[in-house]
C-alpha cells in the first residue's frame, strides 16, 4: 500500500495495546487515592481525540467528566478542578506548549495528572503518571485512541461501571492484523476519492457520537492543516439546523458513520445526501469485518477503525495533489 510501513505500524499499534499493564497500575492508583471528576485535556487533534471517551463516560457512568481545550482551561479556569480531580493529557511530542502549560496549571492546583506521550523525556512527562508509546504523525491516532479506550474503560471498570473491561483489553492487545486488513480494504476507495478530488478545494464533513471528535480532527488537522483545503465540519444531529443549506449537487461530502447509538443520526444525513448530492463519500465502520473483535465492542473501537481508514485517504490525497502531509506554512514554523 502507498506509504505504508508495516514494521512501524506493528510497533505502534502493538505497543499501544501493550501499555495495558501501565494503564491498569495508573487506574488502580487513581482509584485508591479517590477522585471526584475527570478532565480530558488537549490541544487541536489531541483535544478532539478526547471526545469519544467523554462521550463513553457520559453515557456509561455517573462520573463527572469534561473535555477541555488546554489553553482555555488556563485562561478561564474551572471551579470544579481541585485536588480531588483527575486530569488526562495527550501530546505525542510532549512539547505542545498550551498542553504543557495546562499540565503545570493543574499540578499547581494539586490535581492528579496522567499524560500520554511518545517520549519519556518530554516536558509533559512531568505528570504524576505517564504512558509512553512512540508513534509518528500517521499512526498517532491509533496509538492515542487505543490507550484512551483502555484507560477510560479501566477507570470505569474499577467503579463497577464496565464489567467487560478484561475482555475488551484482551481484544485490544494487538490490533495490527485487524487494522492492516482495514487499511487494505479501504485503499481502493481512498485511491478513487483522491483521484476524483485532487482539485477539489472544499469538503463538507459530518459525524456524530464517538466519531464526532474524529470528524473535527480530520477536518481541521488533516485536510486543513496538512492539505490546506477548506472544510466545514458539523455534527450529524446539527446538520439539519442550518448547515444543510451549503449542500449542492457537486459539494464533496464525507460522512463518518459508526456503530454506536448515534448511527440513526448519520443514516438520516445520508438519506438527505442520497437525494440532494452526487459527491457523497461514506466511511462506515460496519463495512469492515474486524476479525477477532466482539460485536459488543465494535461501536467502541470505531474511532480506531476510522483512524486506519483515513490514513489511506490522506496518503492518496498527498500523492494525487503533490502536497506533502508534512508541509506547513505557519504551524510550528513561525511565532504566534
Amino acid at each position: 500500500m502507498l506509504g505504508f510501513d508495516s514494521d512501524t505500524y506493528a510497533s505502534v499499534v502493538g505497543g499501544a495495546g501493550a501499555r495495558r499493564a501501565d494503564i491498569e497500575r495508573i487506574a488502580d492508583a487513581a482509584t485508591e487515592a479517590g477522585y471526584d471528576n475527570l478532565f480530558l485535556i488537549g490541544s487541536g487533534g489531541s483535544y478532539a481525540a478526547m471526545w469519544p471517551y467523554e462521550h463513553l463516560i457520559t453515557r456509561s457512568s455517573t462520573l463527572a467528566v469534561r473535555s477541555v481545550i488546554a489553553a482555555e482551561l488556563v485562561t478561564a479556569g474551572d471551579p470544579r478542578l481541585t485536588e480531588r480531580s483527575l486530569a488526562v493529557f495527550s501530546s505525542l511530542s510532549g512539547t505542545t506548549k498550551e498542553t504543557v502549560a495546562a499540565l503545570e496549571y493543574c499540578k499547581a492546583k494539586g490535581v492528579t495528572t496522567i499524560a500520554l506521550t511518545g517520549y519519556a523525556d518530554s516536558p509533559i512527562a512531568a505528570a504524576d503518571h505517564i504512558v509512553v508509546n512512540w508513534a509518528d504523525d500517521e499512526t498517532a491516532g491509533e496509538s492515542v485512541d487505543i490507550q484512551l479506550l483502555l484507560l477510560t474503560t479501566a477507570l470505569l471498570h474499577r467503579r463497577g461501571e464496565f464489567d467487560a473491561y478484561p475482555r475488551l483489553a484482551d481484544e485490544l492487545a494487538d490490533l495490527t492484523g485487524v487494522l492492516t486488513a482495514v487499511q487494505e480494504q479501504a485503499d481502493p476507495q481512498a485511491a478513487a476519492f483522491a483521484k476524483r478530488h485532487a482539485d477539489t478545494d472544499y469538503h463538507f464533513l459530518v459525524g456524530a457520537g464517538n466519531l464526532w471528535g474524529f470528524t473535527y480532527n480530520y477536518s481541521m488537522c488533516i485536510l486543513e492543516e496538512m492539505q490546506w483545503l477548506r472544510t466545514t465540519r458539523v455534527h450529524g444531529a446539527e446538520f439539519f439546523h442550518g448547515s444543510l443549506e451549503l449542500i449542492e449537487k457537486d459539494t464533496s461530502v464525507l460522512l463518518f458513520v459508526g456503530e454506536d447509538e448515534s448511527r440513526p443520526l448519520m443514516e438520516r444525513v445520508q438519506r438527505f445526501t442520497d437525494t440532494y448530492n452526487d459527491e457523497t463519500t461514506v466511511i462506515d465502520t460496519s463495512a469492515y469485518p474486524l476479525d477477532g473483535i466482539s460485536p459488543e465492542f465494535r461501536g467502541l473501537i470505531a474511532p480506531i477503525v476510522v483512524d486506519a481508514i483515513t490514513i489511506r485517504f490522506s496518503k492518496h490525497l498527498e500523492a494525487a495533489r503533490g502536497h506533502a502531509l508534512t508541509t506547513r506554512r505557519y504551524y510550528r514554523t513561525v511565532e504566534y
